[in-house]
């Protein structure tokens, strides 16, 4: 069952008002039926079986049926600092690192990176990822949406992270597997975890010098050199592993 998204404000004791583009989406698209069900959340972590009750001209008037359950939030904030990639590969970076539990995502101009927004293009740009983020919440079941920022400087970045508990920065030219999940194996839930990923050709060693002054501690996501697109989505899943099994020994060392 889809699950969608309303303010708390929306939501007045046995009833919920959904307005906006959800409320034609749900009518024309799926074309749910007054006294057909669907599944709403508030974004703090509340949800509801309801079914609708009416249709007004741009709203959708729900009956609160019970509340459901919220468990799909990791215990840690995973904060995803993705250095601009080329074309739409952040659509799907944003997509995807939703499905996966991220907290919230941080684009970042890196010196490698070829694309370079001005004011305007950011905040364009900004709208239309966090639309996508909406998207993959709803779709995985989220109880929250989570936030995408605007475009930073790569020094605006590192300031935001040093708010974290943890920072990683995978880097191609790090090696050593053993320490590499040493350092993961020594996250535990509630700690906030910052990621720092590097657009098209990677980080400049001077980047991951000032990172490393900022706190971050480099790791290696294995033996190949990954996409852009493909190492933080590697770094989440690990981490997501990691945070939601009893099981810590992520490696299987060799004797």
């Amino acid at each position: 069952m889809q699950q969608f998204f309303v303010k708390p404000s929306d939501v007045k004791e046995n009833k919920i008002l959904m307005q906006g583009p959800d409320v034609n989406h749900i009518k024309n698209v799926l074309r749910i039926r007054p006294g057909e069900d669907l599944r709403v959340s508030d974004g703090e972590g509340h949800s509801w079986l309801c079914c609708v009750d009416h249709y007004g001209e741009k709203t959708a008037v729900l009956d609160i049926l019970k509340s459901l359950d919220q468990d799909t939030e990791l215990p840690s904030e995973l904060w995803l600092f993705q250095g601009l990639p080329k074309g739409d590969k952040m659509e799907l970076i944003v997509q995807k690192a939703v499905e996966l539990g991220v907290y919230r995502v941080v684009p970042f101009a890196a010196k490698r990176s070829v694309v370079r927004l001005d004011e305007k293009k950011g905040q364009k740009k900004q709208a239309r990822w966090q639309l996508i983020a909406k998207g993959a919440a709803e779709q995985s079941g989220r109880g929250r949406i989570p936030g995408v920022s605007e475009p930073v400087s790569f020094a605006e970045a590192l300031a935001e992270a040093e708010k974290l508990d943890v920072i990683l920065i995978p880097y191609e030219l790090e090696e050593g597997m053993e320490e590499t999940a040493r350092i993961i194996e020594s996250i535990r839930p509630g700690q906030s975890v910052g990621i720092f990923i590097g657009p098209e050709g990677g980080f400049e060693e001077e980047e991951v010098i000032r990172a490393r002054e900022a706190g971050a501690q480099p790791v290696t996501l294995g033996r190949r050199i990954l996409r852009t697109e493909t190492a933080g989505l590697a770094a989440l899943s690990i981490l997501m592993y990691h945070l939601e099994s009893g099981e810590h020994n992520l490696i299987v060392r060799k004797e």
